[in-house]
């Protein structure tokens, strides 16, 4: 077997592991962690706020400290890996995109939800101007079919994308719903296919594996699962798993190990644990990132955020819906003063 990487691994720590501690990624963490991930063979790193470049409002979340910082920080403190942002057409501006590239990134990851890769095509072409590797990213791929998905994705790749994701932004896909989608896209694309999977399931590890057997050519990964809701597929475990079954990676193993418990682990050790939210983001197929929000929601109403999520799985809201978790809290608060007034007239008769 050949020692050249099967895949190319993307580290998304310092961008989806932004949800995981509501944004406070700080320079000295950025520097520290980037060079671990360098030094391991890392070959993409991504930096930016959680919801991508530009995400730092009040509808998700102030940043810490400024995402540009972040991104020089990553820019000056790597030796050969690639560095990557994520961009959200409509929260992210082109604007955004031409600073990063000012400040030495190299990819480009453009995200839209599965139903909306339209959107990016502006994105998508200026990132390709500005001399980037450009990355459609279809968000929530498993709601809606396989075959969907590839009309989607087939818009990405005709606006210059050079690589398109499949995105389980929910955590919510089986090992069966991510072969049939990277499989399809694999055999119907011109273009490199990747995988991004959360771990709410617990099947990050193996959906990325088993999406490899399919033609997946790139595949995400966040070092000690740091991420939205549950957490993504855990890098350091995904690497180890494929050097066990004979898979060459390019990434050291135990320098990844390393790195996630001395860099990465400290900044939180609970991480990897699915508890019970985190497992119904994947049962009920909400995104990610609305996780810490449903849970400050039931905090402030009084409900239950199972019963958040729930319901939010039911309407199948998606990303930057984020507004809609306090309409759902209050009409929970709302039903439950209900029934308890009914209670009380009750006891009364």
């Amino acid at each position: 077997m050949s020692d050249a990487p099967a895949f190319r691994l993307t580290d998304s720590t310092l961008r989806d592991g932004s949800h995981a501690i509501a944004h406070r990624f700080t320079v000295e963490q950025v520097t520290a962690i980037v060079s671990r991930l360098d030094v391991a063979g890392v070959p993409v790193i991504e930096v930016a706020h959680g919801d991508g470049l530009g995400g730092s409002s009040f509808n998700y979340g102030f940043s810490g400290t400024d995402e540009m910082d972040l991104v020089r920080a990553a820019v000056e403190a790597r030796t050969q890996a690639r560095i990557a942002i994520l961009m959200l057409p409509g929260i992210g501006t082109r604007e955004d995109l031409r600073r990063a590239a000012d400040l030495g990134i190299d990819v480009a990851r453009i995200a839209t939800h599965c139903t909306e890769a339209d959107i990016a095509e502006q994105h998508i072409g200026l990132a390709k101007e500005l001399g980037l590797e450009a990355v459609g990213f279809l968000m929530l791929s498993h709601m809606i079919s396989p075959e969907a998905l590839l009309e989607q994705a087939r818009k990405m790749a005709s606006y210059g994308a050079d690589c398109v994701y499949v995105v389980d932004s929910a955590g919510a896909m089986t090992i069966d719903d991510a072969r049939r989608r990277v499989s399809l896209l694999a055999d119907e694309l011109d273009v490199d296919v990747g995988i991004h999977a959360h771990n709410n399931l617990s099947l990050a590890v193996a959906n990325s594996m088993a999406a490899l057997e399919e033609g997946a050519a790139q595949i995400d990964g966040c070092t000690t699962g740091l991420g939205a809701g549950a957490g993504n597929c855990p890098t350091e475990i995904l690497v180890a798993a494929m050097q066990r079954s004979g898979i060459p990676t390019g990434v050291d193993p135990l320098a990844i190990m390393d790195a996630a418990e001395e860099v990465v682990r400290p900044v939180r050790p609970d991480q990897g644990i699915i508890d019970r939210d985190g497992l119904l983001l994947g049962y009920a197929g909400v995104y990610g990132s609305f996780l810490l929000h449903a849970r400050r929601a039931a905090a402030r109403y009084g409900v239950d955020v199972k019963d958040i999520l729930l319901e939010l799985g039911e309407r199948r809201v998606v990303g930057g819906q984020e507004d809609m978790i306090i309409d759902v809290a209050v009409q929970l608060e709302r039903r439950a003063a209900q029934a308890r007034a009914g209670q009380d007239v009750g006891a009364s008769a």
